[in-house]
């Protein structure tokens, strides 16, 4: 008998019994429960089909959502079941659909590339942009039977922010924010092409949410309150924190510029696409005669701004951020000030009214004594103290929504799951 470690086969013997002895132990070791560590995730080789979807899902809500207000202008409160409604809820069933065969999907594992790039909540997962826009699907779904009983009880909206819009807005600005970290996290997982191809995509959804967030507060903008603080307040609140966000987001020179250029064009074109189809007022009282859809109004010269801001971004490379914040909301505001506040001049007086500008349209339920019938600015005593007080609560609020943009901009920027 051989002494324990001696072959009679030599070396090579040796070296076999050594690799079944590796190859044994890696079994056991395989065989082992232990916790598998998350994958990085894959790069992308084309736009995922989620992203897609929820890119229309965002343009269906722009679309329903401007179309709403036009039909309430133009035919009065309808039914629940008109086109313009179907848009806007479209948006959240598409967002709802999409996003939770993502999160089941991942969950149970069916697509391994997708989980790779998804996070936990609940035990459920999927992309950190799936699980925010399921939610926003959701709330959207819950407003449209609350508004329908509100209107039942309560009659027309005397305002843009009921309660149920209050809630429908919730659940849009959810979708809006799902859909930019799905995108944002494809585009950081991407290279080459592709990478471009997403980056493009990011500007036309940041011209989609500046029209979105402008309609919001269309009420505190319309043409004859643009001498007023308080439209330039209302802009200073939602439109720098937009900018400042893709511009940090998005890898182009003149983010700013596309984005402020994507809600420009499309707010033209609704504008002179809207009146080419017929409406008859079904509410009274009518005091405009109004046979064809009422559009809103010609877009805030918000591009003014976005491109002196964009001129000026290689200047403040090295800039603190609250230092650049500062600089950046104040030149916003004066910027968009220098701009509108003439511009505002001409869109009031009869010299505008004709289709391009689209001063010429007016709601039916416009009153003959109205300031935009009759070609007036709502009068503002510009020496009160109070006309001073919002124009600096107008400063303050751009600098900090420039900062929050910015800061936004940083997370989104970093987000590949």
């Amino acid at each position: 008998m051989l002494p324990p470690g001696i072959s009679i086969f030599g070396p090579r013997c040796a070296t076999f019994d050594l690799g079944f002895q590796v190859a044994s132990t890696l079994e056991s070791v395989a065989q082992t429960p232990s916790k598998i560590l998350p994958q990085t995730p894959a790069a992308l080789t084309g736009v995922p089909w989620y992203v897609w979807s929820l890119f229309a899902a965002v343009v269906s809500v722009v679309i329903g959502g401007y179309w709403d207000i036009s039909w309430h202008m133009s035919i009065g409160r309808d039914s629940f079941w008109t086109p313009a409604h179907m848009a806007i809820q479209f948006c959240g069933i598409l967002a709802g659909f999409t996003c939770g065969y993502l999160i089941l999907s991942c969950t149970l594992g069916r697509d391994p590339a997708l989980a790779a790039a998804s996070v936990s909540v609940l035990g459920f997962r999927g992309p950190l942009g799936a699980f925010i826009a399921a939610w926003g699907g959701a709330t959207m779904l819950t407003s449209a039977p609350f508004d329908n009983w509100w209107h039942n009880a309560y009659g027309l909206d005397v305002k843009i922010f009921s309660p149920p819009h209050v809630v429908l807005d919730g659940g849009v600005l959810a979708i809006q924010i799902g859909a930019l970290v799905l995108i944002a996290s494809a585009r950081n997982r991407s290279s080459g092409v592709l990478r471009r191809k997403l980056d493009w995509l990011l500007l036309m959804l940041g011209g989609m949410i500046t029209m979105l967030a402008l309609t919001v507060v269309w009420e505190s903008t319309y043409r004859v309150l643009m001498h007023t603080a308080q439209c330039y307040r209302a802009v200073a609140i939602v439109v720098p924190v937009v900018f400042a966000s893709f511009a940090r987001i998005s890898e182009h020179r003149w983010a700013r510029t596309i984005v402020a250029g994507v809600y420009t064009a499309y707010a033209m074109v609704m504008l002179w696409i809207f009146p080419l189809f017929p409406a008859t007022p079904k509410l009274g009282p009518v005091y405009q005669r109004v046979t064809h859809m009422v559009p809103m109004e010609f877009p805030l010269l918000v591009i003014a701004p976005a491109l002196l801001l964009d001129a000026l971004e290689p200047r403040t490379a090295g800039w603190r951020k609250w230092s650049k914040a500062a600089a950046f909301g104040v030149i916003f505001l004066a910027a968009f000030l220098a701009a509108q506040w003439p511009f505002a001049t001409f869109l009031v007086s009869p010299a505008s009214s004709n289709w391009f500008f689209g001063t010429k349209y007016f709601a039916y339920f416009a009153s003959p004594n109205g300031f935009d019938v009759r070609h007036l600015f709502v009068p503002i005593d510009y020496a009160a103290f109070g006309f001073w007080m919002i124009m600096a609560e107008a400063v303050l609020l751009a600098i900090l929504s420039s900062r929050l943009g910015t800061a936004a901009g940083e997370w989104v920027r970093a987000i590949r799951r």
